[in-house]
């Protein structure tokens, strides 16, 4: 990662004083530096790789901190992160302790807003903009948005309400064909320019002031040459949407070309409205397998920098066992139909997208309308699996409740991802669906511990009369055991170790490789536990619960979600009501953010590995045998 200009820059500051050429070769080095990290360490490839020219013009025209940038969804801010004092730090990317692969407010002051989540950025920017006006700071704010980020509602929500008031927002559409389309031609373009120009924009200022002094008829006056004036631009733009919604358009531009960017950005930094500025860039650019298929770039583990390959195990992940069985349970009945919101490759659908394209739908990075959307399906007589992330699910709370649940709709959710996830750090653990929807009537919630389970339980779920959640986690299946090749019956877990001993281990699937492992170790240690899978996480049959603890005189709980408002907690207490003498521990995820790392290092910092998971035991099993010494 040796570098001849990279290396000379501690801050944006030192960018103003680059030549062109000296800003080209400073462009391959970040670009080359973006792949021997990404190439090492997994993440986010091709829209880093796009956004390199664009992140300098930014940086070279406007001053940050002072003028803040937002960044949307965020996992194109590697550059960014380079150019204001990290790149020292850059090698240490997603792993623990190191550097997020986000914008992260606690990581630098050029970092104005934590994001990870999409089409939040324009909403955040303009906070920050009339927070600043109201306290008299100045500064611009500058929001950018692309990556598909642009299909979410709530940026349009954002841009109803900027595009009204009087405010000089700028939100720069980085157009990398994964969401809008370009808007071509000579004259849009020169159209643009010209209308952008500082010397035309003090003019219609003053024009705008003498109309509104005109006695009676100002303010209508000036509204009727605002109507005039978009009138003309929508006949010669083909895409005057931002314009109809208050803001100033120009573009497209050539998103890989720092000369042309900065001119426009200039008038841009003067200019005392609202504006969109529209650059196009290509996903991968500079690397040329991303380039030629920037999905499967788009977020990548380690890989060989020389052919593409990524880094792979011989093992089957759960999202791989939720792919096969879809296509399985689709080729029997052909009201199955799947939705995804911008994510077909990641939650395991890109299988199902190529057989059954008629049955498919991505709806765009839009887990509201995705969850509505799969209940007017269902209303409708299908059969709709929804796969989104844990992590993005909590986007659609209210729809989950309002649009399915409470209409008692068939809608099964596939929520991939769910529990610890590695790398991605904070705004990417799925930790808490079970909290956040176990209270919800008629809602059930399944938890598979293999492939096997995971399969058995989508076929119960495509079968039952109601909304059903399937969370599971980022990671490879464990091996099989016997107890998981027996038949669902609702509400009720199974034994995996049924040895008669004083002590219980129950587990939810997603962390029953550790419980596993606790299990193991313990036996060796001369201490046994057995273990219990408790594949329902909601409903829980108590009855049947209560006769499967009765032997026992102490029991660990372990789940892969937040401890308060888990199910952990309230069994602990079934248990207690039941057996008042009995002894309960708890183990889950604390009320804090966890920050990234292997998931196996996050599982630690939250006492949850398998070692963990035994010394808990231990100490239950010491209070069991003073009990009996008493």
């Amino acid at each position: 990662m040796s570098s001849s200009v990279l290396r000379r820059i501690k801050s944006p500051e030192d960018l103003r004083g680059l030549s062109y050429p000296e800003i080209h070769s400073l462009s391959r080095e970040i670009r080359r530096t973006i792949i021997e990290v990404v190439g090492t360490n997994g993440g986010h490839l091709a829209s880093n790789l796009g956004v390199v020219e664009l992140t300098i013009a930014l940086h070279r025209v406007f001053e940050s901190p002072r003028d803040a940038i937002i960044w949307d969804v965020g996992h194109q801010c590697y550059t960014h992160k380079i150019l204001t004092g990290r790149f020292d730090r850059f090698h240490t990317i997603r792993k623990k302790d190191g550097l997020s692969g986000f914008p992260k407010k606690d990581e630098s002051p050029h970092d104005l807003f934590d994001t990870g989540h999409s089409s939040t950025s324009i909403s955040a920017a303009f906070g920050l903009l009339e927070a600043r006006r109201l306290s008299g700071v100045g500064g611009k704010v500058i929001a950018v948005i692309g990556d598909g980020a642009l299909t979410g509602g709530m940026a349009f929500e954002a841009l109803s309400h900027a595009g009204q008031g009087d405010n000089d927002l700028v939100v720069i559409l980085n157009d990398n064909k994964m969401s809008i389309g370009p808007n071509t031609g000579a004259l849009s373009e020169y159209l643009s320019r010209l209308t952008m120009g500082a010397r035309y924009q003090r003019f219609r200022a003053r024009v705008d002031r003498a109309v509104r002094m005109i006695p009676l008829v100002g303010d209508r006056l000036a509204w009727f040459i605002s109507r005039c004036k978009r009138a003309v631009k929508g006949l010669l733009f083909k895409d005057n949407l931002f314009v109809d919604l208050g803001f100033e358009y120009v573009g497209p531009l050539n998103g890989h070309n720092v000369e042309e960017l900065e001119k426009v950005l200039r008038n841009v930094r003067v200019l005392r409205r609202p504006v969109v500025v529209h650059v196009q860039t290509k996903k991968g650019k500079g690397y040329s397998l991303a380039e030629n298929d920037p999905s499967a770039f788009h977020g990548v583990g380690p890989f060989c920098i020389s052919d593409g390959t990524v880094e792979k195990f011989d093992t089957t992940s759960f999202t791989e066992a939720f792919s096969r069985a879809i296509l399985d349970e689709a080729a029997s009945n052909p009201d199955v139909v799947a939705i995804t919101a911008a994510m077909a490759k990641g939650t395991g659908l890109a299988a199902f997208q190529h057989r059954h394209p008629e049955r498919f739908f991505d709806v765009g990075i839009a887990e509201q309308h995705a969850v509505t959307f799969a209940g007017g399906l269902a209303a409708g007589g299908k059969r709709p699996v929804v796969a989104i992330y844990s992590t993005f699910m909590q986007r659609a709370v209210d729809q989950v409740i309002h649009d399915v649940a409470l209409q008692r709709l068939p809608v099964v959710f596939a929520l991939d991802r769910a529990g610890a996830v590695p790398d991605d750090g904070e705004t990417h653990q799925g930790l808490f669906d079970i909290a956040l929807f176990r209270p919800v009537p008629g809602l059930s919630i399944l938890a598979p511990a293999s492939a096997r389970e995971l399969r058995a339980m989508l076929s119960w779920a495509l079968g039952h009369d109601g909304p059903v959640v399937i969370r599971y986690p980022k990671g490879a299946c464990p091996t099989e055991q016997p107890a998981f090749s027996e038949p669902l019956r609702a509400g009720r877990g199974v034994f995996v170790h049924e040895d008669g001993t004083d002590c219980l281990i129950v587990t939810t699937g997603g962390v029953f490789p550790e419980a596993l492992e606790a299990s193991n170790l313990l036996a060796r240690a001369g201490k046994p536990a057995d273990l219990y899978n408790l594949r329902f996480v909601k409903p829980i049959d108590e009855a049947a619960f209560v006769e499967a603890i009765s032997p026992y005189k102490g029991i660990v709980f372990v789940e892969d979600g937040v401890l308060s408002g888990g199910v952990g907690a309230a069994l602990a207490e079934v248990a207690r009501r039941a057996r008042p003498d009995i002894h309960t521990s708890v183990l889950g995820f604390g009320e804090l953010f966890y920050p990234q790392g292997t998931r196996a290092e996050v599982l630690a910092s939250a006492g949850l590995s398998g070692a963990h998971i035994a010394d808990e035991v231990k100490v239950l099993q010491s209070r069991v045998l003073m009990d009996l010494l008493i």
